[in-house]
């Protein structure tokens, strides 16, 4: 089997969100304390700008990345798609489209399925990386038509 998706998957996952928004906290909370020591606004008037910011930064956060599985792995006619200890077979029949966004960070590919499996009818992953930390769309390309002849082979049969 070959791997498909990103080894950085668990940066991307666990590390990245974690130090962005530790990052976006402190610089919303810096710039919120010099603008109150600056214009005397009470303690509490100053804490309540930061605190939603970072409550708005963090239902971001969660809504771009939890979606991502941890590793998709080519079995030749399917797909072994894992997050945690699930594992799910992906036959490539089964796969309707696939897209793909090459300057989006993490790059993402998102499968979509004819029917709905143990992820859902979509899952995305985060792709290869290749210079520049792009996505390497060379390594995907091929995927995609191996995909179309297996619907192709679905259908005639």
């Amino acid at each position: 089997m070959k791997r498909i998706s990103s080894r950085a998957t668990f940066f991307y996952k666990r590390i990245c969100p974690l130090l962005a928004f530790a990052v976006f906290v402190l610089i919303v909370a810096s710039i919120s304390l010099l603008l109150g020591y600056a214009t005397n606004l009470p303690a509490p008037l100053m804490l309540i700008l930061p605190t939603l910011i970072a409550i708005i930064g963090l239902l971001g956060i969660k809504r771009l990345i939890p979606d991502l599985v941890d590793q998709v792995w080519d079995a030749g006619d399917a797909l072994i798609v894992r997050d945690k200890s699930e594992e799910d077979r992906v036959l490539l029949s089964d796969i309707m489209t696939v897209s793909y966004s090459t300057f989006v960070r993490p790059p993402r590919v998102t499968l979509q399925l004819r029917t709905a499996g143990r992820f859902g009818d979509e899952i995305s992953f985060v792709g290869p990386v290749g210079l520049l930390l792009k996505l390497n769309s060379a390594r995907i390309e091929p995927l995609i038509a191996r995909i179309d002849a297996a619907r192709q082979r679905a259908r005639s049969a």
